[in-house]
């Protein structure tokens, strides 16, 4: 199995309920298991800023998906969960799920492109990475907690703790959760 690092996101509806059902769903996808979740965390959107706070959180999973497949299996929950992919960049969403890392790959295909491209900018990422694991190195880019250093104070300014997801693990599964 694979290591994989997913980005959630949601700033529409319940985002709390959204992401928890995100995380169910990539537990039933068969070929995976969510391992670890960050807590979730109040964040201001990033690009387009008018728009209502994200709720953002990073789960850690193992999986037997190729990271191509993982993808299209991550883009069938969103639609599942009511992403609407409009043409606007940015705006807001029912739920995002980023494939942020597949193991120790770099993968850039036109589909994909990993480790996450825009990673290092992005504190509403790095915080719950850090969370769960301030040492994991990023392929090429460098660990978790230097990359989050190095974001703009402005950036890591308006991220707050939310709750604790209320993700449970299927009793099968021997899971660790933060």
């Amino acid at each position: 199995m694979t290591e994989a690092w997913i980005g959630l996101g949601a700033n529409l509806g319940d985002r709390a309920a959204t992401l928890d059902a995100a995380l169910v769903r990539i537990d039933r996808l068969g070929a995976c298991e969510v391992v670890a979740v960050s807590r979730y965390y109040f964040t201001p959107p990033w690009g387009d800023t008018d728009q209502p706070e994200f709720l953002n959180a990073v789960a850690r999973m193992r999986t037997d998906l190729d990271a191509e497949r993982l993808l299209d299996a991550l883009q069938g929950i969103e639609a599942e969960l009511g992403r609407d992919r409009t043409p606007r960049r940015w705006g807001p969403r029912t739920i995002d799920l980023d494939l942020l890392l597949y193991g120790r790959e770099r993968i850039e295909t036109p589909l994909l492109t990993v480790p996450h491209p825009r990673i290092r900018e992005r504190a509403f990422v790095l915080v719950p990475l850090a969370e769960l694991a301030p040492r994991l190195e990023i392929p090429g880019q460098g660990r978790a907690d230097a990359l989050l250093a190095q974001v703009d104070d402005n950036e890591r300014a308006g991220i707050r703790p939310g709750p604790v997801s209320g993700y449970e693990p299927p009793a099968n599964h021997r899971k660790t959760r933060r």
